[in-house]
């Protein structure tokens, strides 16, 4: 009697203590949970085993109006988080145009730059068209954020990462691959403004969030928010691309 008495004892102690310990890990959860919101309330970002997050960027569609209007929808994403009041389609009917016609003599190609204006049509495939480059964008940008953007192009991918880990989406021009393209994806055009380089895959996508080996972006040309793409690639491609950036202050 004395040994079963002594085992239903033990049985209890058990189950108590896991009872206990139950409860302990589950406060401890929540406590961790608080302590996420309070500080993505405070920042603005999430940050979770090791990832970091800018809440509530806005994931918007270039298509079905804007077949060529990837760098406008990721500038309307990063202004809407700004907290501005605009859409896609009016900063593409905005965004300077360049009107220089499009011309390939025996191989020497001719064209506008998208350093100076959007070149060609923004808004179908029907037309010839290429894209537009961070100056003319920023100038954009800084009419709804007077004094508000910042032209981080030219700077280290860091300095990006910086920006978001402080709250801050990133506007970027970057290839569709999302890695570095082969010297044969490269053309050159003669421009008004002199000579560019250009690749036809050209992409703008923003940056949302990071970790050590991802980078978490907002495509216009997809659905998934915060998509995921490995980050040594990302890099690549963005230098290759001449380190465009731009996000607001």
């Amino acid at each position: 009697m004395k040994v079963k008495k002594l085992l239903i004892v033990l049985f209890v102690a058990f189950i108590l203590g896991g009872f206990l310990g139950f409860q302990q890990n589950k406060k401890q959860t929540e406590n961790e949970k608080l302590e996420l919101t309070a500080e993505s309330r405070s920042t603005g970002v999430t940050k979770e085993k090791g990832r970091i997050t800018v809440d509530n960027v806005p994931l918007i569609q270039q298509m079905p109006e804007l077949d060529r209007g990837c760098e406008v929808t990721s500038l309307a994403m990063v202004l809407q988080h700004a907290g501005v009041d605009v859409d896609k389609m009016e900063l593409a009917e905005k965004i300077r145009k360049v009107e220089t016609p499009y011309k390939n003599e025996n191989g020497t190609y001719y064209y506008g730059n998208p350093n100076d204006g959007f070149v060609g049509d923004i808004y179908t495939f029907d037309n010839m068209g290429y894209g537009v480059y961070h100056g003319p964008v920023a100038e954009l940008a800084e009419e709804y954020l007077p004094g508000g953007i910042e032209d981080m192009s030219g700077g280290s991918f860091d300095e990006l990462l910086a920006k978001v880990e402080k709250g801050k989406p990133v506007w970027i021009i970057i290839n569709a691959e999302f890695r570095a393209l082969p010297d044969s994806e490269f053309r050159t055009w003669n421009t008004p403004s002199g000579q560019v380089e250009i690749t036809w895959k050209e992409h703008s996508v923003v940056i949302t969030g990071f970790d050590k080996k991802h980078v978490y972006v907002n495509d216009p040309l997809k659905k998934e928010k915060n998509r995921k793409l490995p980050r040594a690639d990302f890099v690549m491609a963005w230098e290759q691309m001449g380190s465009q950036a731009i996000t607001y202050k």
